[in-house]
Formats: structure tokens, C-alpha cells, sequence
């Protein structure tokens, strides 16, 4: 599981060091980073990577909608694993995508991490904050 917010320098080489507690949940195990819906990225261990990537196989191949989400998804997705002192390195296309330069936000979102640009970050923070009583309503069909 990986929970938190940690603001880290992106390196010259394009590498972020994860936070321990992210590399104490990824093991040993490989991770996947690819675009995540917006301008952040999703990086997801193998397996947990492998489990979504099922899912979508299961969408059919007729559908547009379908192939739109796997380019999507795929094209740009790398396979990274920590290297001794815990950086990853995240590939050009996947930072420009993000509009990571120097300082960024690495955030836990259950079973996979969100890497954004700080200054995105902030911006959807504030988002959230500005409009969190919409959200209670639509989180109140979770069950809370």
C-alpha cells in the first residue's frame, strides 16, 4: 500500500528517489511508470500492473474507446526498477508529458503512486479544496 505526499528534486539524469516506505512497498518487484489520465504519471509494481492490464484485455478490441485508453496507457508506459540508493529513472517523453523539471510530488494513491509537478500538485490541492463539498457528495456513494 502507498500512502503519503513527499516532495522530491528530479536530477539532472531524470531520476526521483522514491521514499522508503515506497520502496519498502515494492520489494524486490519491478515497477511500470506510464501517463496517468491527465499531466502526472502512475507508477504501479509489476504485479499490481499486470492485474489492471488483464482488465483492460478484457475490453474488447472493437471498441474506440478501448484503443484510445491502451495507446494511451501503453505506448509510453516503462518498466523501471529502483537502483541501490532508491531512484527510478523516468524516461523524457513521460516527463514532458508530466512537466517535470525539478521539484516533484510524489503521492501514495493505495495501490500505485502519482508523480506530479509540484506546481500541478498545488494546483489540484487547491482544487480540491475549493470544491470539497462536491466531492463529499460523490464520495458518499463509497460509503462514507
Amino acid at each position: 500500500m502507498f500512502l503519503g505526499e513527499f516532495q522530491r528534486g528530479l536530477d539532472k539524469k531524470g531520476r526521483i528517489t522514491l521514499p522508503a516506505a515506497f520502496r519498502e512497498a515494492l520489494g524486490e518487484e519491478e515497477a511500470v511508470i506510464t501517463r496517468g489520465m491527465r499531466n502526472y504519471l502512475m507508477l504501479f509494481p509489476k504485479s499490481q500492473f499486470d492485474v489492471f492490464r488483464a482488465k483492460i484485455r478484457e475490453m474488447g478490441f472493437a471498441s474506440i474507446d478501448a484503443r484510445t485508453f491502451r495507446r494511451h496507457f501503453f505506448s509510453g508506459a516503462a518498466l523501471v526498477k529502483p537502483d541501490g540508493m532508491g531512484r527510478i529513472n523516468i524516461p523524457p517523453a513521460l516527463r514532458r508529458h508530466a512537466g517535470l523539471t525539478d521539484e516533484v510530488i510524489v503521492a501514495g494513491a493505495d495501490y500505485y503512486v502519482e508523480i506530479w509537478n509540484a506546481s500541478h500538485w498545488q494546483e489540484e490541492q487547491q482544487k480540491l479544496a475549493k470544491n470539497i463539498d462536491d466531492y463529499a457528495e460523490r464520495w458518499d456513494s463509497l460509503g462514507f
